[in-house]
């Protein structure tokens, strides 16, 4: 115990030293309670003097010792932790009305900004409705205030939400994906990082209101000798005894409040799952299977309502296709994955040999409707950027199945038909009916038979005799649709000339010989995109598996201008287009 009480001492006279000297006076261990964050430049307590932080970052301890950053607009929230190195301050608020406070929210009159830099973060839309008629113990984790049970929040409107009266109350646009209803994370940016990576303290020059800052050794040297009252020295010390004692008696309470926590998330999980439907609700959700939006191999899909704001696509399954596995792959599939270029399973029927999927509505169908000419929509605005956005939201969403999900997913069936594309024209892989899951560990998989549609087809899942199946497979079939959306039709067609079914080896051809692509070209700009298109498209459908990039290499050549990408070798290439067309 006297060991451990001479170095708080020495610490203590460690930080009074720096609090004098040639440096901005502010103490590195300012804090509300024991166990709050410690508040140090850019922010500064609201009782220290201006010069100790930035502009906009007072913060301020309540009657608990709780450490609270009012925002623009009275917004007030509780701080958890401050990450001075990575300039991010995590906020909750106890109420778990978050999101309803968001309203009233203005971080253009702040220093602060959403933290979006995590993978597979955006920022979308949501909407807030307030429902009547739900089940009395009906609980779900897209509630937005405990203290009001028939208020929810649903982005891109809609929600696994039982058939119910909904009324949409309010919108919030432009908020982070998957937003916590307690919890939210800001970023700021000052020259604090670049001292924190050095080891250094970041404070103001010699006192001054202007944002002129620099960094300090620690602790800060002087030229003065500090004085400092005994007083003072004993009532830190006197501190740092009862904050030790502290921590020891509340040490079995802090375990017990995060059990809690833990519990909270499981059961927050539990309720992200798909609802489970009757056919009584499938048929009225439909309207008595009133209007059909398509028809395929395994069903019907139907337009359904869950209330008068959120509409629905069902698909109810044919009973004598199969024996339920593409029902299983869906609902195993999609049943936790929430990406903003993967369509959403609202829920599911099953109900004897009846099967249904419930899924969100997309307005604008599917991608070969926007991309081919015999069914191209003259409303909807098109251009060669947006088909690069298009094409990097489905790299997005691949890649997410690859390797975002907890189990790695092959979907084995990536082509125009299957892509949805939302009002903003943003897109999303659907129809997970040929999926497969399997370990992130494991290269490669093992398929019974052919999976997929003639085109798009790997060689691997064609035949064995090419290797085995694996995410490289999905990586074919993508680049097998990128040239179909920079030729503007479909790779394989049963009544097409030669040279029609050899497009993708034409393709090359043309980029090998240095030729312009002159497809739909409208503008220069349009020239630099299509061919960095189409290179890519090229490169993804290599013969051999290993030749071929990652789903995250892809992205990262979407991302780029393209100087730097080479045409693949030509053998390589007409070896590939064979293999898609026979």
């Amino acid at each position: 115990m006297t060991i451990f009480f001479l170095l708080h001492l020495l610490l203590v006279i460690m930080v009074l030293l720096a609090m004098v000297g040639e440096g901005v006076y502010y103490s590195r261990d300012s804090r509300c309670g024991s166990n709050g964050p410690s508040i140090h430049f850019p922010f500064r307590l609201h009782h220290q003097p201006e010069h100790c932080g930035y502009p906009g970052f007072e913060l301020s301890c309540n009657s608990k010792n709780k450490t609270i950053l009012t925002l623009p607009n009275s917004l007030i929230l509780f701080v958890q932790n401050i990450d001075y190195m990575s300039q991010r301050i995590e906020l909750y608020d106890p109420e778990r009305c978050l999101i309803l406070k968001l309203l009233r929210l203005n971080l253009s009159a702040s220093p602060f900004n959403f933290t979006v830099d995590e993978p597979y973060i955006t920022l979308v839309d949501y909407s807030i409705f307030k429902c009547s008629g739900l089940p009395a113990d009906y609980q779900d984790v897209s509630q937005a205030c405990a203290s009001d049970k028939e208020i929810f929040a649903i982005y891109y409107s809609l929600d696994s939400l039982p058939p119910t009266t909904c009324k949409k109350i309010h919108e919030i646009p432009s908020v982070p994906y998957g937003i916590d209803y307690s919890y939210l994370s800001l970023s700021w940016y000052n020259p604090v990082r670049h001292c924190e990576g050095r080891e250094k303290d970041c404070g103001f020059k010699n006192y001054t209101k202007q944002l002129s800052t620099q960094c300090f050794n620690r602790p800060f040297t002087t030229k003065e000798e500090p004085l400092i009252a005994g007083g003072v020295l004993g009532i830190v010390v006197l501190g740092i005894i009862m904050m030790t004692v502290y921590k020891f008696y509340s040490s079995r309470k802090i375990e017990r409040e995060n059990q809690v926590r833990v519990e909270k998330f499981l059961e927050d999980y539990r309720a992200l799952k798909p609802t489970r439907y009757t056919y009584a609700d499938i048929k009225n959700i439909t309207n008595q299977f009133q209007e059909i939006l398509g028809e395929g191999a395994y069903g019907v899909v139907y337009k359904g309502t869950l209330s008068n704001e959120i509409h629905v696509a069902v698909k109810v399954l044919n009973d004598s296709k199969g024996n339920g596995e593409e029902f299983i792959n869906e609902v195993a599939a999609m049943g936790n994955i929430h990406h903003v270029n993967v369509v959403r399973l609202v829920g599911f029927c099953a109900d004897g040999i009846r099967r249904a999927l419930v899924f969100e509505y997309l307005p604008n169908q599917s991608l070969d409707k926007l991309i081919f000419p015999a069914s191209f929509k003259d409303n909807i605005t098109f251009n060669w950027k947006k088909l690069q956005d298009i094409a990097m939201g489905i790299a997005k969403g691949l890649e997410y199945l690859h390797q975002g999900c907890d189990q790695q997913i092959l979907h084995f069936d990536i082509k125009p038909h299957n892509i949805l594309l939302d009002h903003n024209l943003n897109p999303k892989i659907s129809d997970f009916g040929l999926a497969k899951l399997c370990s992130k560990e494991k290269s490669d998989v093992t398929v019974t038979e052919a999976r997929g549609t003639i085109g798009y087809i790997a060689p691997e899942v064609l035949s064995s005799n090419f290797g085995k199946a694996s995410h490289k497979s999905d990586v074919y079939s993508f680049g097998m649709m990128l040239l179909e959306m920079v030729g503007g039709r479909k790779n394989f067609d049963a009544e097409a000339d030669t040279n029609q079914v050899n497009f993708p080896e034409w393709i090359h051809q043309r980029l090998n010989q240095g030729e312009e692509l002159k497809i739909r070209i409208e503008e220069d700009d349009d020239i630099i995109i299509a061919r960095k298109l189409a290179i890519i498209g090229l490169w993804c459908i290599q013969w051999n598996a290993t030749d071929r990039p990652s789903i995250k290499v892809v992205t990262q050549m979407l991302k780029g201008d393209g100087n730097n990408l080479t045409v693949p070798p030509p053998f390589t290439a007409r070896n590939s287009t064979h293999v898609g067309t026979e």
